[in-house]
């Protein structure tokens, strides 16, 4: 910098025609988008956070055929506002019978503390995208005005019937390359997924080196990478968090973790309760209760899979069927040793206010920063 040259205050910096790209794509007020959490979102809470002018989402990926018609009927009564719907692209589990056996003697200890038997087989209890017809066809027959996918990118057939019935389409991002195929795929944003973020990471193959970058590096890379319109994701949880990515390029940011204390999510009283305890300060991203990389508040599942010498998790969903059996047996007792309490590193921030009021209250917070 020249001697006695102002620096120039980012307050100033016009941010506007950047978030236009996205509002103005998707038909939104404000550059906020709520993280489909599947198993956490509901219809509730989607239609107050698209009535409120942003984008509200669904998960359907741990849903069946008939639950998905039933969550994206339900979102569509409550708001005439665009919505997302959210599918899993990930590959078929490759069965592995050692490694699932052993993963299986590796929780046995849990089961036995909990009164439980452990299972004999393990089951794939999600379909992927990539082999659901059915849910294929839901979405062109109920045609949401946007569809994401997360672990990887769906059929190219599939993607071009989207685009002939009108549906914009997301995709998540954990690396640079990962968005490459995204834009080469035709997709119409990239959501650029930090390490911090909560829930599973959306990378493509999880035999791959994952580099671990931050949403603000990722968000750097990508606008520099991409032409599409980037969405920070990960550890974003109030105004000063959507300005900082907006600052850096993004147009516009998804939270997750931020919305999950809302009166209108899907958690219960025992993750709302671990949100508002210490146990906030306590993320792991961890494979050992999916199969697939997830963050989430620690508990005894976790950190048992995590500890030294312990056999890697089996594949993804197979790990999951695995844990959802350890949880009813630890719920049976009071306890949530086993649950998926999935939460960003953001989530000491977490506050707890009706959806659209939290709305509110991000874009003032953005406006003041």
């Amino acid at each position: 910098m020249i001697a006695g040259q102002a620096i120039p205050s980012i307050q100033g910096l016009d941010i506007m025609p950047r978030t236009a790209r996205l509002t103005d794509l998707l038909g939104l007020r404000h550059p906020i988008v709520q993280a489909p959490m599947a198993g956490v979102s509901t219809p509730d809470l989607a239609a107050a956070v698209s009535n409120a002018g942003g984008l509200g989402s669904i998960g359907i990926g741990a849903s069946t055929v008939a639950q998905a018609r039933e969550m994206i009927e339900g979102t569509r009564a409550r708001t005439d506002r665009p919505f997302n719907v959210n599918v899993f692209c990930h590959p078929a589990a490759q069965r592995d019978p050692e490694r699932e056996a052993a993963w299986l003697a590796h929780l046995a200890p849990l089961f036995a503390e909990f009164g439980a038997t452990v299972p004999e087989t393990l089951t794939e209890i999600y379909k992927s995208h990539l082999d659901d017809d059915e849910a294929f066809e839901l979405l062109l027959e109920t045609r949401p005005p946007v569809v994401s996918f997360h672990f990887g990118l769906p059929r190219a057939r599939s993607l071009a019937a989207f685009r002939e019935a009108g549906i914009k389409t997301m995709a998540s991002a954990t690396t640079p390359d990962e968005a490459v195929r995204i834009e080469a795929a035709g997709i119409d944003v990239v959501i650029a997924q930090g390490i911090e973020a909560g829930g599973h990471r959306g990378m493509f193959d999880t035999e791959a080196h994952d580099p671990g970058l931050s949403t603000s590096v990722l968000v750097s890379l990508l606008v520099k990478r991409t032409n599409l319109p980037v969405v920070a994701a990960g550890g974003i949880m109030d105004g000063r968090g959507i300005r900082a990515a907006l600052e850096l390029g993004a147009a516009g940011a998804q939270l997750g973790t931020a919305f999950i204390l809302c009166p209108e999510s899907a958690a219960n009283e025992a993750y709302r309760a671990s949100l508002r305890s210490d146990r906030a300060y306590d993320t792991r991203l961890t494979t050992a209760i999916s199969g697939r990389p997830a963050r989430g508040l620690a508990n005894r599942l976790i950190l048992h899979g995590i500890a030294a010498g312990c056999p890697p998790a089996c594949a993804y969903p197979l790990a999951y069927d695995a844990a959802k059996s350890l949880h009813a047996a630890a719920s049976g007792s009071g306890s949530d040793a086993a649950a998926a309490q999935w939460a960003g590193q953001g989530a000491p921030l977490a506050r707890e206010m009706p959806a659209a009021d939290l709305v509110a209250q991000l874009v003032r917070e953005v406006r003041e920063a």
